[in-house]
This record gives C-alpha cells, sequence and structure tokens, in this order.
C-alpha cells in the first residue's frame, strides 16, 4: 500500500447538479454516479466561485480566486510560476497525469502545450487545449502533432485514462485529472445511439419562461437556448458519461487500487438551458453556480453520507491534499474540509464566495457580480447594488427575487456585510472589468473576451 492515496479527479464540462440521478433528477439515468454516491460522500452544496471554464480549472489547480491567479476570462494563460496541486503531490512522490480538455494555455485552442511548466506539474499528458468537436476531437502526448479520437471524445478519453491507471504500481500514489467536454454544447454531437431521450418527454423546470430562443454566439453561430431538444441531447451526453465513469470504476477495481483511490467526480460549472430565460453560464443562478460531487474512499470516508457543508471550487485543492494527508502550500486560499468527508467535526464556511469579474461573450452584457450562496440563501450584487436574493429553502427554483423586499430589509442587509467581509477578506476591490484587463494585461474583442483561434499543430 502506498503511503499516500491515489486521487482520481474526474470532472465533466457545464453539467449541472440539477441534472443527475443522486441530485434528484428523475429524467436522467446515471446508474453508475448514484452507485459511486452511496458509497463515498455527496455535496449538497457544492458551487463553482466563477461559473465559467477557464477561471474554475486555474481555480481547481491552484485554489486560488480567479483575481488571485489573473484568470479572469476564457482562453488565457495561466501563469507557469503558479503552485498546482499537481506540483504539490509529485514533490510527494506522486505520479502525475492529465487527460482531456485543458483550457488553461491561453488563445490558441488548438494549439500545444510543450513538455514543461506550462503543464503546471503534470507529466502523463493526453491533452487538448479546448476542442468540443465531440467526433473529431484532437489531442497531444509529449509532440507537437494533433492525435486524432476516433468515435466519441469521451470514449477516447477514458481510454486514455485507463491506459494511465494500468500503467501504474501499487508501491507509488498517483494523481490523474480527466476532464470531459460533455455534456457543454454542441447537445447533438453524439453517435446516433448515444441519443436515449425524446425531445417531447422532457419535462421543463418551473423557472423557465419559454422553450426556445435564438441568438448569435461570438463566433456568429446562431444558439439555441434551452428548447427541449438542446435537453435531451444534454441529458444523453451525460448518460454517456455514467457510462465512461463506470469503465473508470473497473479500471480501479482490476488493478486493486479501489479501497487506496481518491475518487472523485464533479464538474466545473452548470448550464442554465433555458432556466429565468437564459442559456449557459456566468450566471449566478443555481442552475449555473451548483455542481455535482462525489467523494469515494473507502479507507477514511464512511458510505452513504450527504453533507450540506458548503464546498466552493477555492476548496478543492486544500481539502484533498488534507484528505490525501499532504500539507498544502500557503498559496492556497480556501478551506480544507477534509474533516467533513472523514466525518469528524469541525469548522465549515457559512456560505461560499461568488466571484465573476469579466463577463463575456453570451453574457457580455450581465454586468460584473459578487455574490455569497449559503445553505439558504442566494444574495448577488453589482456594481450598482443589490440585483438578487433567493431564499432557496423555500423557492429552489429561484422564482421569486427579493432583493427590492422591504420586508426582508434586516436579512439582506446582514447578507451584505457577509459578502462586504468575503470581498475584503479576498482583497476584492470590486472593480469594473475593464480594470482588470489593464491589470493584467488582457487584450479583448467586441465580445468582451480574448480573442482565440482554433488552428491545430501541423501534422507534417
Amino acid at each position: 500500500m502506498p503511503a499516500h492515496p491515489n486521487v482520481v479527479f474526474v470532472f465533466a464540462d457545464q453539467l449541472r447538479a440539477q441534472s443527475v440521478g443522486f441530485m434528484g433528477n428523475r429524467q436522467v439515468r446515471t446508474p453508475v454516479l448514484d452507485a459511486t454516491a452511496a458509497q463515498g460522500i455527496v455535496f449538497d452544496h457544492a458551487v463553482s466561485c466563477c461559473p465559467v471554464c477557464t477561471p474554475y480549472r486555474a481555480t481547481l489547480l491552484t485554489g486560488r480566486y480567479p483575481l488571485s491567479n489573473g484568470m479572469v476570462l476564457n482562453d488565457v494563460l495561466l501563469p507557469p510560476d503558479e503552485v498546482s496541486i499537481a506540483d504539490v503531490l509529485k514533490r510527494a512522490g506522486y505520479a502525475t497525469g492529465y487527460v482531456g480538455k485543458w483550457h488553461l494555455d491561453g488563445p490558441r485552442r488548438g494549439g500545444f502545450t510543450p513538455p514543461g511548466p506550462r503543464r503546471q506539474g503534470f507529466d502523463y499528458w493526453a491533452v487538448a487545449n479546448c476542442t468540443h468537436n465531440y467526433m473529431h476531437s484532437h489531442y497531444y502526448r509529449d509532440e507537437p502533432v494533433p492525435i486524432f479520437i476516433e468515435g466519441y471524445d469521451a470514449d477516447g478519453h477514458t481510454d486514455l485514462a485507463i491506459e494511465f491507471i494500468r500503467r501504474q504500481s501499487v508501491e507509488k500514489p498517483f494523481c490523474l485529472f480527466v476532464s470531459w467536454g460533455p455534456p457543454h454544447d454542441p447537445y447533438q454531437l453524439m453517435p446516433d445511439e448515444y441519443k436515449v431521450y425524446e425531445p417531447a418527454e422532457v419535462e421543463l423546470s418551473p423557472n423557465r419562461t419559454q422553450d426556445t430562443r435564438e441568438e448569435r454566439g461570438p463566433r456568429g453561430v446562431a444558439d439555441s437556448v434551452g428548447c427541449r431538444e438542446d435537453i435531451a441531447g444534454y441529458y444523453s451526453h451525460t448518460t454517456a458519461l455514467d457510462r465512461c465513469f463506470g469503465r473508470i470504476l473497473r479500471a480501479l477495481d482490476e488493478a486493486g487500487m479501489s479501497d487506496d483511490t481518491i475518487l472523485v467526480f464533479t464538474s466545473d460549472h452548470g448550464d442554465m438551458l433555458g432556466s429565468q430565460g437564459v442559456g449557459k453560464k456566468q450566471r449566478p443562478w443555481d442552475e449555473s453556480i451548483r455542481v455535482p460531487f462525489l467523494l469515494r474512499y473507502p479507507r477514511a470516508v464512511p458510505a452513504g453520507r450527504r453533507t450540506p457543508a458548503l464546498l466552493n471550487s477555492v476548496d478543492l485543492m486544500q481539502t484533498l491534499l488534507g484528505l490525501a494527508g499532504v500539507e498544502a502550500p500557503a498559496t492556497c486560499e480556501g478551506t480544507d474540509l477534509s474533516h467533513v468527508m472523514r466525518g469528524e467535526a469541525g469548522p465549515t464556511p457559512s456560505s461560499a464566495f461568488l466571484q465573476h469579474c469579466c463577463t463575456f461573450a453570451d453574457a457580455r452584457d450581465v454586468p460584473e457580480w459578487r455574490g455569497i450562496r449559503s445553505k439558504r440563501y442566494t444574495y448577488i450584487r453589482t456594481r450598482s447594488g443589490p440585483w438578487l436574493l433567493y431564499d432557496n429553502q423555500n423557492d429552489p427554483y429561484q422564482l421569486e427575487n427579493r432583493a427590492s423586499d422591504p420586508t426582508v430589509r434586516a436579512l439582506q442587509s446582514e447578507l451584505d456585510e457577509e459578502l462586504n467581509a468575503w470581498l475584503a477578506h479576498c482583497d476584492d476591490d470590486f472593480a469594473p472589468r475593464d480594470a482588470y484587463w489593464e491589470r493584467f494585461g488582457y487584450t479583448v474583442d467586441e465580445w468582451k473576451q480574448a480573442p482565440m483561434t482554433n488552428d491545430l499543430e501541423p501534422t507534417a
């Protein structure tokens, strides 16, 4: 048995908490995830502190808020001198590996990340910076030559993850991050046999104001916002990922590593899918910020538990290191919640701090916002003042915004004070977004985002 447990961290892209079985969805079939959830612990209030791809991924790897590591937009480069979880685990004797979507290597989504500091401590590498062409996906290893996946790319990424697991020795711990692209749009891009839900049978949530809408995305593509066909495809992607997760479980079992592995399944952020009349992410509503989170570690985490403790994406690095018995670096800004996972008493945060400094692309007209999500309330403020206040216990679909309700003035004042305390704690000056573009040296286009390309490396 290794001195420290293995860590296998599996995360989907844009999978909201409301769309998996173990979080209460009766329509989506996720039997493997549901069974695994019963073997470990589920956090009912796991959130993404900045619900969009690059900021989340940087926070996951560094344990630092977007305003601290400078990753406030998509398609910008994570500074190579950041201390990542892979750096820490590697120094502790771990083999390190990363498979799938990276989205931390700047504006060239199809480009090659060479071995070295830009890989943030990961040695085994089967990665594309960013692609969502699920039927013609690619990745790179250690040469600048794209390798194309035949068929559905989540299946291909799962093959690569299993390849890494089978290479490992039971004598040395390893950490593996697996980043799947689905169920992020395009919602229909999968093999026909994977489409297992009928659009007409999709049940719509009460907080939808319409069935469909189209808007022009940053590349001039018409993006539907949460029509039934989108949701059916989204659910089909999710069920496909459930099967992929089952294959990873079997690989760990076959290698005799399941008991000695901290296994996580989660997502970087959610997807509005038409709730509140909007699509995708970058919004402060629960469909955007809440993510599924399960963790199984038979040697230390009692099975069959759910916890209301708040788990923010900034907490993940410290919590995983704490559970693995590895000291976290002083650069981390989150909270170690490993005691919650072990079933031990200890303090937990009263709220999770939400920080979106630079809205962009399809959310470019949304003002910059900060907020808190407690077990019961969501409170969001823009630079102009209070924007949203929901009692999530009595209003789970967030239908009644009480930010201007005089009958809850005392509550709003209390939440406002808590938000101010978070701003001070995180040294967040809540400036307009152009101040951060200047601070971090970013150039943006008319969509208020970092310009990017999808160019691949030449194949010859």
